[in-house]
């Protein structure tokens, strides 16, 4: 059975992403920061619970340290947890932003290398956003021309760097970056926009499947590669 673990997956993409693996016969892991909201949804998805806070190391060595002992390797990561961190604009909430949405996927990652390297088909997916593409939001006609987000934008164009250079060091692993889609989350719901969390999480689930001879290395939606 495949052994996945998921961050931030007590609500919204990443719990969707979750219940359709689970549904596929993963072995799941939710992670999340909050001990109490993580174990409900781990009940409710028939799934496993670790504590993981993306922005402290402890945590995130903690975690993958149980999934270590309990499974002996990891199949799929998906770095699912992030911040908007939109309004005013100040160094602490730049910090706060950057450190859940880019130093974040190094602290997850780092920890969970030896597991991945256990696995025969390693795959790690980045929930990232267009929102922190050059392309995109220069490009009047996409929906993150007009989004007001500077912080969450620069993070997660970092985030998919991230992922590339990942894929060139970790050749034996899969590393793609994925635009999941404008989708309705508690982090969209003051702009009012997006699709269900469960069409999104669909194509998470794609690039969370791959074949041993799938891509990697790429920043793709769900019509294929973008440019960035």
């Amino acid at each position: 059975m495949t052994v996945t673990l998921i961050t931030g997956a007590n609500k919204g993409i990443g719990f969707e992403t979750a219940k359709q693996l689970v549904e596929r016969g993963h072995v799941v892991y939710v992670g999340a920061r909050d001990v109490e909201r993580g174990e409900q949804a781990a009940a409710a998805l028939g799934a496993r619970f670790v504590q993981l806070d993306v922005t402290d190391d402890a945590s995130v060595d903690k975690a993958l340290a149980t999934i270590g002992s309990d499974e002996g390797r990891l199949d799929v990561l998906v770095h699912n947890a992030g911040v908007l961190g939109d309004g005013p604009i100040d160094g602490p909430k730049a910090l706060r932003v950057f450190d859940t949405n880019a130093v974040g996927i190094v602290r997850v990652t780092e920890a969970a290398l030896p597991l991945l390297r256990e696995s025969s088909n390693a795959v790690v997916v980045t929930v990232s956003s267009s929102a922190g593409s050059f392309w995109a939001v220069n490009n009047p006609d996409r929906p993150e021309y007009h989004l007001p987000v500077a912080l969450y934008s620069a993070s997660k164009a970092a985030a998919t760097m991230l992922t590339i250079q990942y894929a060139k060091a970790e050749p034996a692993i899969k590393f793609n970056a994925i635009e999941p889609g404008t989708t309705a989350t508690d982090m969209t719901a003051a702009f009012g926009i997006g699709r269900s969390p469960e069409e999104s999480a669909a194509f998470v689930v794609r690039l969370a499947t791959l074949a041993p001879d799938g891509p990697t290395g790429t920043f793709q939606d769900e019509t294929g590669e973008l440019p960035w």
